[in-house]
């Protein structure tokens, strides 16, 4: 095979990926834009601390039931046409979610954005693993969480500007509407784009191969491999090709239990939420509100975060494949250890105000914000995107989609089980505690992934 070929079937897979991935930008940007919006919303439906807790995770369940079906919906229907139905979801919540007039129906629309969010976790990084060469398939798996990342940022970005321009997320935007509710509508153009993409770009091989559609396989593995694709088709065609459809009884092993390989996939992906990253890009706008920066300069901060989330993933990206999963998991795990254990104790000794809200005195307050800051750059350099590159290849071409399914659901049940709880134990606890309950699934994850992990760099998704 000629380098032109090579490179030409590197570009390709590098433009199907990124269509792929974004979903990943929508699970991102609809996951973080509530951020901006927190504190208004909480006063325009005048919610209590755990109704607020609720508006922002009770779409966290909606996504583990998304991330359930996902597997099945793209096993029958395929990887494509599960993305399209993801993006229709995604436009309607966001324009729901803008016209909502009460908390309840706002909880309605954010839990249908909850459902595509938790299918885009599932289908974007089994459609890039499926599709992509071995030697490329680490770092186009971490597109999924650097496409996540830019969302994220882009949300806080587009809250930002538009609760400056407004004075205040409570103030009135553009033709007297709140600007909190525009920052729910601004999701809807990324929404549609991300149909229009999948529309765009082929299926998966592997589900094709599995439809006995082969001559359509080996066309996309041509394009993406280039020369005779025959051998591959065979390799595929003795993994996936089975009497039935693939099941969720596949996943249980003797005596009816979950497959081990299973249950180390669902670990990945809950100490991925327990170690609270998602209470730094779902609330960080209220907690850095609640030591004393005001509204802008709380948003400033949260914008601040999700450049350096972006940076590590990018880093993530260029060393996944040459250092493998392993090392930067673990890497990960001591340095989120020490920096959410440096923040355990700045906030467990602060002096609490009048309100209840914990003051940061002197230095306390810059050395809590370059923890929290390098707390994200160690979890996005390694449980970040490495969790999902490991989701998308860990498993075996006949269980991948049942089992990311799975581990999709324990990860969205975790991450709401830590964004309802967040706001009540910063109220009758303090921020101390729960960074110290965030420290200890840190360190948990050192030891899980020095004993159950498994390096699975090079290796062919035939071959697990």
């Amino acid at each position: 095979m000629s380098s032109t070929t090579r490179k030409a079937g590197t570009y390709y897979v590098i433009l199907i990926a990124g269509a792929a991935a974004l979903g990943g930008f929508l699970f991102g940007f609809d996951t973080a834009v509530i951020n901006g919006a927190v504190a208004a919303l909480t006063k325009a439906y005048n919610a209590t601390s755990w109704m607020t807790g609720l508006a922002v995770s009770l779409a966290l369940l909606a996504s583990a039931i998304g991330a359930f079906c996902a597997g099945q919906i793209a096993d029958r229907y395929g990887r494509v046409k599960a993305m399209v139905i993801a993006s229709v979801l995604f436009t309607i919540s966001a324009i729901g979610s803008g016209i909502a007039f009460t908390i309840w129906d706002f909880i309605f629309w954010r839990a249908l954005g909850g459902l595509a969010v938790g299918a885009a976790s599932v289908i974007a990084p089994a459609y890039i693993a499926e599709c992509s060469p071995s030697n490329l398939r680490g770092r186009l798996g971490s597109l999924q969480q650097l496409a996540i990342v830019v969302g994220i940022f882009i949300a806080l970005l587009t809250d930002y500007f538009i609760a400056i321009s407004a004075g205040s997320a409570e103030l009135p935007f553009l033709f007297g509407i709140a600007a909190w509710r525009w920052m729910f509508w601004t999701e809807a153009f990324p929404a549609v784009l991300y149909g229009v993409a999948a529309l765009s770009i082929p299926e998966s091989p592997r589900y094709l191969v599995a439809q006995g559609r082969e001559q359509e396989a080996s066309f996309v593995l041509g394009k993406i491999l280039g020369g005779n694709v025959q051998s591959k088709i065979e390799e595929i065609r003795e993994t996936v090709l089975r009497e039935r459809k693939p099941n969720f009884s596949d996943l249980l092993g003797r005596n009816n239990r979950l497959l081990p390989i299973v249950w180390v996939g669902i670990g990945l992906s809950v100490l991925q939420q327990f170690v609270g990253i998602n209470v730094i890009f779902y609330y960080s706008s209220v907690l850095w509100r609640a030591v004393g920066f005001s509204e802008q300069d709380s948003l400033k901060l949260t914008v601040l975060t999700g450049a350096v989330n972006i940076i590590t993933t990018l880093i993530a990206i260029s060393s996944v494949d040459k250092f493998g999963r392993k090392p930067l998991l673990l890497l990960g795990s001591v340095g989120m250890t020490i920096t959410l254990g440096i923040l355990t104790v700045i906030f467990g000794q602060a002096q609490v105000d009048a309100a209840g809200n914990p003051t940061l005195a002197g230095s306390s307050g810059i050395i809590a914000l370059l923890a929290a800051n390098l707390y994200v750059f160690c979890f996005g350099f390694s449980w970040g995107p490495v969790v999902w590159v490991l989701l998308g290849e860990m498993f075996n071409n006949k269980i991948r989609a049942a089992a990311l399914s799975i581990a999709a659901a324990a990860q969205w049940i975790a991450n709401f089980i830590v964004s309802t709880t967040f706001p009540p134990l910063l109220q009758y606890f303090g921020l101390g505690t729960a960074y110290g309950l965030y420290t200890i699934a840190a360190a948990i994850s050192i030891f899980f992934v020095a004993f159950f992990i498994k390096e699975t760099k090079g290796m062919e998704l035939e071959e697990m």
